[in-house]
């Protein structure tokens, strides 16, 4: 029988911890990432080899901004806009994807299971937003 690697254990207090250490989070096999505009990736190793294949040029300067969060027990969901500036002759512009990233908590603590990303535009997205009401 083949021996399987150990899994290391990071364990997050919250998704937030988790969101802060996104590329870090991506251990299980059972993971799915949707980069803007591309084919969904399914496990560790094809999303893996999706992000060396973006950090090749370096880094990606992004952030999370407008962040709606849906919380129960053992999973949560993170509606957000990357907000990514890019540097070009005119100077740094802002680009924005709207993602969302799906987190469970497991025994081995808080996982990022999904990232789903849509294709960026130069304009910030506008919140189309009702007032609170009751989820069903």
């Amino acid at each position: 029988m083949p021996s399987q690697r150990p899994r290391t254990a990071h364990l997050m207090a919250t998704p937030d911890d988790v969101e802060a250490q996104f590329y870090e989070a991506l251990r299980d096999d059972d993971i799915v990432c949707v980069h803007p505009g591309g084919p969904r990736v399914v496990g560790t190793a094809a999303i893996r080899a999706s992000f060396e294949a973006i950090f090749e040029r370096g880094g990606i300067p992004v952030h999370p901004d407008q962040v709606r969060r849906t919380r129960s027990l053992d999973a949560a969901v993170h509606n957000l806009v990357e907000v990514v500036s890019i540097a070009s002759a005119e100077g740094t512009q802002q680009a924005y994807v709207v993602a969302t990233n799906v987190y469970l908590k497991t025994t081995l603590g808080w996982r990022l299971v999904a990232h789903h990303a849509s294709p960026g535009s130069a304009t910030a997205p506008q919140d189309h937003s009702d007032p609170p009401t009751t989820l069903h």
